[in-house]
């Protein structure tokens, strides 16, 4: 295997070519017709897991699972557009991420990188970043904005690409700008203290112009949400699946779907 090229991914004992979207089956067709539109989450929000554990599988290097979970996002966003959902958030690279060894980081990065391009020929969408984009390396941080200013005219899905993203730090953040504006205001701590309000905190996260996520996806089996999307996720609902990220199918996708429209969703009531 030459080192550029992609592992293949074989599921239920099937070759699957990552970043290759297929038709889809009779049994999935069946699945997506049973969906109706009205049934579907708005924005969904996507916890990619599991790449280094399918890549240890295969006696793959973490770069090249990495890069395969990379590829199936492109598949999977396809996916989003056959459905028509407007907005899905991507937790790609998170604070605790970038405390990694410098080998598997700078691996991580240049897939991050590679992914970025691929996402941009696709053209599925505008691109959009999430988290605190000064943490993550100069490089990608250029090639983030690009990708940002090449989809920005684009129809279609929007990307969230959760980088530098840790949701605690978001919260604290988020604290800090409300600080700041009320000193600016000459508004004393006092008064912030009696005025303070759950949208006060909302409106300065990074996510402040978008709706909060109504379904967070996690592969891999693990069932936690890792930081990505504390505030916003309070109503979302969530979906575990075992499968590692780069052997998710389009069947889990939708089984996924199928399962968020029959709960019903109480927001707290």
């Amino acid at each position: 295997m030459s080192a550029n090229a992609l592992p293949v991914i074989t599921v239920h004992g099937h070759a699957s070519n990552p970043g290759t979207v297929t038709e889809p089956t009779v049994y999935e067709q069946a699945l997506a017709r049973s969906l109706s539109p009205e049934s579907l989450p708005a924005h969904i929000g996507v916890l990619v897991d599991g790449n280094r554990r399918w890549a240890a599988q295969r006696g793959l290097s973490t770069r090249e699972g990495h890069a395969a979970g990379a590829e199936r996002i492109i598949d999977f966003l396809a996916w989003c557009t056959e459905l028509s959902i407007p907005q899905v958030s991507l937790y790609m690279l998170s604070t605790e991420n970038l405390k990694r060894p410098e080998k598997e980081l700078t691996g991580l990065v240049a897939v991050i990188d590679a992914f970025l391009v691929r996402l941009v020929e696709s053209a599925c969408g505008p691109v959009r970043a999430i988290g605190n984009i000064d943490l993550i390396p100069s490089q990608l941080h250029e090639r983030l904005d690009w990708a940002i200013e090449q989809t920005a005219h684009l129809p279609g899905v929007r990307v969230n690409i959760a980088v530098g993203y840790g949701g605690r730090q978001e919260i604290v953040d988020a604290v800090r700008s409300v600080l700041r504006e009320a000193a600016a205001e000459g508004v004393s701590l006092e008064s912030l203290a009696e005025q303070l309000s759950v949208e006060d905190i909302s409106s300065h996260l990074y996510t402040a112009d978008m709706p909060d996520p109504d379904l967070l996806i996690r592969t891999s089996g693990e069932q936690r949400l890792s930081g990505f999307m504390t505030w916003q996720s309070a109503y979302s609902e969530f979906y575990f699946c075992r499968a590692l990220w780069p052997d998710f199918t389009r069947v889990d996708f939708l089984r996924a779907l199928r399962d968020y429209a029959n709960r019903s969703r109480r927001f707290g009531s």
